[in-house]
């Protein structure tokens, strides 16, 4: 009897954390973090054009190495987290995030910014499966994990509107480095209250961290995309095919490898639940289809509609109000009707927004823009936060690290295919503008370095350049834009089958 009343009280495993909710305020933090770098970049792009004047193809490099190196080693560094802690994973890269965006401040080269956007991927590789590991440790009640992850995702939202404003503040008063050395203060915090709030926590007997494993992984997802994104730009080529094959080949062998280890950096077997698949695959095909839009909409706002740098900011704020809004009911609203209701409405709810987007030009009215982005904001926080709450339920706490890698790396890679592929579309719509006579090579680079052609140009000249340039650019982005919603309107569908019968846990 005594035995019987002693199990029915609550376990480690379902009892509340003390302390859990100030805990995640310091994690979203670290997503806060993340959000704002990836915001400012965009923002900060055509001045970055002027000052470091990069070709198109460092460009694109410059807005998607980040992703490409995150990517590669964000598995790596989940299940790294697991072995050796994610609170000291996360607090090591939140240090060297702030400190490695400095670097990214004072890049006097387009190679530089390369190399410091790299180098910022591999800090970024510790921080969200960390942070997604943490609360997946932290809130043991469905009901109140779906909550935090709503609030995680809120945060990143939120992150995506302060980022614009404030990077736009900065420009109009500073030069454009001054908008990544905003990470330096939200870092100092989290390190700060983050060694005193945060519990540790780690994978009992985890095993050793397989080298060879995290090199066939950062091999094999840098090579896949980087083929894409040479096939993308310059065709099917013998560089493109190279490296296509050897990260595919690198990526067969850590499956391999994954399956003969006891201790295996991820667990492939979690790819047999068809709701994990399936939400990671909505992920990516999300991502991919938006990212690219993203990218160049705010050089639209701004080089095209003639924007100064806040109010371009400004304008992107329904797509974060969306967001936020969307990502606090996520969760209720899944139990009230279903997973995959929830998941593949919000999916087509973005690939509507993009559609009406494909009509776009010069002088597109804001209703049209701020009712799209608003549609993509609500769409994007329904369903990035069931996904995130379905692949954190899917697996036991001790794989939570790997788990939310795997969702990370969907994010990510999702997010350098649609630069590299929609971006292209943009790239090599925008070359073939009709230039006039006299207008030099590098206008044809990127509409940043049109607009500052024209500074050196015959009045006439620079006006008749700049009208035809200006018009290539949106034709280029409204097909980027029809190719996004393809994309969203097909992980739609994908998701409604994929996420059938799939629920979260009412207990």
């Amino acid at each position: 009897m005594t035995s019987a009343i002693r199990t029915a009280g609550p376990t480690e495993e379902t009892a509340p954390r003390p302390g859990r909710w100030l805990a995640l305020s310091v994690l979203v933090l670290a997503v806060l973090l993340v959000a704002v770098d990836a915001t400012v970049l965009g923002l900060a792009t055509p001045y970055i054009s002027e000052d470091l004047a990069p070709t198109g193809s460092q460009l694109l490099w410059i807005g998607d190495v980040y992703s490409f190196v995150l990517a590669g080693l964000l598995v790596s560094m989940g299940s790294l987290g697991d072995r050796i802690g994610r609170k000291r994973i996360l607090l090591y890269g939140a240090a060297a995030f702030g400190l490695i965006s400095v670097l990214n401040a004072y890049a006097h080269t387009p190679e530089v910014m390369i190399a410091a956007r790299a180098l910022l991927g591999v800090a970024g590789a510790t921080l969200m499966p960390a942070t997604l590991a943490l609360i997946r440790n932290l809130f043991h009640d469905p009901r109140e994990r779906s909550l935090a992850i709503g609030i995680w995702g809120a945060t990143a939202s939120a992150g995506t509107a302060v980022g614009p404003i404030l990077g736009g503040l900065l420009l109009e008063h500073f030069w454009w480095g001054s908008v990544f050395l905003i990470n330096l203060p939200v870092m100092a915090v989290l390190v700060v209250v983050g060694i005193k709030l945060l519990p540790e926590s780690r994978t009992p007997e985890p095993g050793p961290w397989d080298l060879p494993s995290v090199a066939l992984s950062l091999a094999g997802m840098i090579g896949v995309v980087y083929a894409v994104k040479e096939t993308a730009s310059h065709g099917a080529g013998a560089p493109a095919l190279a490296a296509g094959l050897l990260g595919a080949t690198a990526l067969y062998l850590f499956v391999r490898r994954q399956l003969a280890l006891p201790k295996p950096l991820l667990d492939m077997r979690l790819f047999r639940s068809r709701g994990f698949s399936g939400a990671v695959l909505a992920d990516l095909l999300t991502v991919l289809g938006l990212s690219g839009l993203v990218f160049f909409l705010s050089q639209y706002l701004q080089l095209v509609q003639g924007r100064r740098p806040f109010e371009a900011g400004l304008a992107e704020l329904p797509a974060a109000i969306g967001a936020v809004v969307a990502g606090l009911i996520a969760g209720r609203t899944a139990r009230r009707f279903s997973v995959r209701s929830v998941v593949a409405g919000g999916l087509a709810a973005i690939g509507l927004a993009l559609a009406a987007l494909t009509v776009i030009g010069q002088s597109t009215g804001y209703p049209l823009l701020g009712t799209a982005l608003l549609m993509v904001g609500a769409g994007a926080g329904f369903s990035f936060t069931v996904t995130a709450d379905v692949i954190l339920s899917s697996v036991p706490k001790e794989q939570a690290g790997a788990a939310s890698a795997v969702s990370e790396t969907a994010y990510e890679l999702g997010a350098a295919l649609g630069i590299a592929i929609l971006g292209s579309i943009v790239t090599g719509v925008y070359r073939g503008f009709p230039a006039p006579e006299g207008t030099p090579p590098s206008a044809r680079e990127s509409l940043g370095s049109a607009v500052e052609a024209a500074t050196h140009m015959p009045t006439a000249t620079a006006a008749s350049m700049l009208d035809a340039a200006r018009e290539s650019f949106v034709n280029g982005l409204a097909l980027a834009a029809g190719t996004g919603a393809a994309v969203l309107l097909a992980a739609s569908a994908a998701a409604w089958f994929m996420l059938k019968d799939q629920r979260l846990d009412n207990a």
